[in-house]
């Protein structure tokens, strides 16, 4: 080894390193609101209240999403905050997974230092909030790195031992997102054939499937009768978002990245083959080979299944730059641990993935060169000035705010602590604690919050409705159907609520019911509204309380 390499020791702690670092950044900053993160919340809150999913809430996927945001409420309470703790775990766990399937196809530590600062800037820098989008990639990434640990083990006790696991973390995927994990199922099961095939020993393969059905059984039927209901399996009233024609229109017309690693993926290989049968008998080549284009199949229909946030797919780029560079390595004869390679190949990246990391780059920059004030020339010159940073003007309706609507601040509640909203919200919110109907039924009080601020429930606080039928969100024909929207619709007749919030969202299908706003300001007083805490501000929030009583 040359002088310039690194030992064994010394690649692992670096990249140990890199994962928890990466990991560790945005404990250290400060949050807008997000969108959609009001799900992550209520989950995590309802199962770190005791609450067990099907019985007392519905939702149409598994709980895996929620376990580990429920743990670290557990053990640093309920707050906003406590979400990005748990999100910092979880890319922990998906970097050393990814390190760990690259070391089970014996990818040089160069490639592999590369390859993870790839995975690092593209997937989880970006993921500072849990998403089931994205915690069904890091179950599955677990699943994969034990399974491929028990394919290429010696050992059968232990071989026997990482297929449990794997099985665990697998199912455990698709009991976060349906697709990812079914799609995880289905490349596990593509390298045990293979490898079974080739060894002529099936063990693995038996081992394996008798360990997912019996994890399946083990979680499933302690659920109850209404998982049958709530649980999306293509039945009614649920619907299936696995269009065969989306999915060709999106690799045939987008994808070009998809696309581009498809092909160099299959040249490397070819490359890098001198015999086929010989290579065919090669497991190492041909699983890492397989399990590359798998992942590439999953990212494809992925985008079309899963499609919030855009880019939640991106997890294929550091496969393929991996697989890639692995065989090019091999191929060439670079010394892919010497110190100058490292530092090229770590630059070049950096400048690949520059986007990841430049918007917190670009406040510092921005002191230095800042921003042209447009307004300020306009203002100076009389002339409308039309550039890249105002050729669109949206206006939305806020007739009803009386502070800046770009304006954005936080608030004195633990819960939201580091977490930035629109003065409007803030001020709404203050407002919303400071109704007499809050302050006089600190018990016993009955809110509808079918708003983003479901972090409420333990700011007020207030009891959170419970039941076999009640949904753990509110988009009608996601997370709740026409069964629950007039039951609702009854309860807001029969004037069982004290207070309830509502957010409207016209611009969104149904996010929260458009049917129940009639049903509202027929039998309910609406006494304030003010912004919805979203990017752009295109939602409101009403507030609505009961004088029948």
């Amino acid at each position: 080894m040359p002088s310039t390499s690194l030992s064994t020791r010394k690649w692992a702690l670096l990249e140990i390193l890199l994962i928890i670092g990466f990991a560790l950044i945005p404990l250290f900053m400060t949050f807008p609101y997000r969108v959609n993160i009001f799900l992550s919340w209520e989950g995590a809150y309802r199962l770190y209240l005791g609450q067990q999913p099907y019985k007392d809430f519905g939702m149409p996927l598994g709980y895996g999403y929620w376990i580990v945001p429920a743990l670290f409420f557990k053990l640093f309470g309920p707050a906003m905050i406590t979400l990005v703790k748990a999100q910092a775990f979880l890319n922990i766990l998906a970097g050393l997974s990814f390190i760990s399937i690259l070391k089970s196809f014996d990818v040089k530590p160069g490639i592999r230092i590369t390859a993870l600062l790839v995975f690092l800037l593209s997937y989880s820098l970006n993921n500072f909030w849990p998403w089931y989008n994205h915690t069904v990639i890091v179950y599955e990434l677990v699943g994969l790195s034990f399974l491929l640990r028990g394919l290429f083990t010696d050992n059968k006790i232990a071989g026997w031992l990482m297929m449990i696991i794997a099985a665990f973390f697998l199912f455990l995927s698709f009991f976060t997102k349906q697709d990812g994990g079914g799609m995880a199922l289905l490349i596990a099961l593509a390298l045990l054939l293979y490898n079974a095939v080739t060894s002529s020993r099936w063990s693995a393969l038996v081992a394996f499937i008798i360990a997912y059905l019996s994890v399946a059984l083990l979680i499933i039927l302690p659920l109850g009768a209404g998982f049958s209901y709530w649980f999306n399996h293509g039945q009614a009233p649920h619907s299936s978002r696995l269009d065969p024609g989306d999915i060709f229109t999106e690799i045939m017309a987008w994808s070009a990245w998809l696309k581009a690693y498809f092909l160099l993926v299959v040249f490397s290989i070819a490359a890098g083959v001198s015999s086929w049968k010989a290579w065919l008998q090669d497991r190492k080549a041909v699983t890492f080979a397989l399990l590359t284009l798998g992942i590439l199949a999953e990212a494809a229909i992925f985008q079309v299944t899963s499609y919030t946030p855009l880019d939640n797919n991106i997890f294929f780029h550091a496969f393929c730059f991996a697989f890639i560079g692995h065989q090019l390595c091999n191929k060439l004869s670079f010394n892919t641990e010497s110190r100058k390679f490292i530092g090229m190949t770590a630059a070049l990246v950096l400048l690949w993935w520059s986007g990841a990391y430049w918007r917190y780059a670009d406040r510092l920059t921005q002191r230095i060169f800042p921003q042209h004030d447009i307004a300020a020339e306009m203002k100076a010159t009389g002339e409308n000035i039309v550039s890249r940073h105002n050729y669109m003007v949206i206006k939305p309706d806020t007739s009803f705010v009386d502070e800046p609507v770009g304006q954005w601040t936080f608030t004195n509640l633990p819960v939201f602590k580091r977490i930035y909203m629109p003065v409007s919200t803030v001020k709404g919110i203050e407002r919303v604690l400071a109704l007499p109907v809050v302050k006089e039924k600190k018990s016993g009080l009955k809110v509808l919050n079918m708003t983003e601020l479901t972090p409420l429930a333990e700011a007020m606080p207030y009891q959170l409705e419970t039941g076999p039928d009640y949904p753990l969100w509110y988009h009608l024909g996601v997370g709740m159907f026409n069964r629950q929207l007039h039951t609702f619709e009854e309860k807001i007749k029969a004037h069982h609520y004290d207070l309830i919030l509502y957010e409207y969202a016209p611009t969104l299908n149904n996010f929260y019911p458009f049917a129940l706003r009639p049903v509202l300001q027929d039998n309910y007083m609406r006494i304030d509204t003010f912004l919805a805490p979203r990017r752009p501000t295109n939602a409101t929030i009403e507030i609505y309380v009961n004088t029948s009583k």
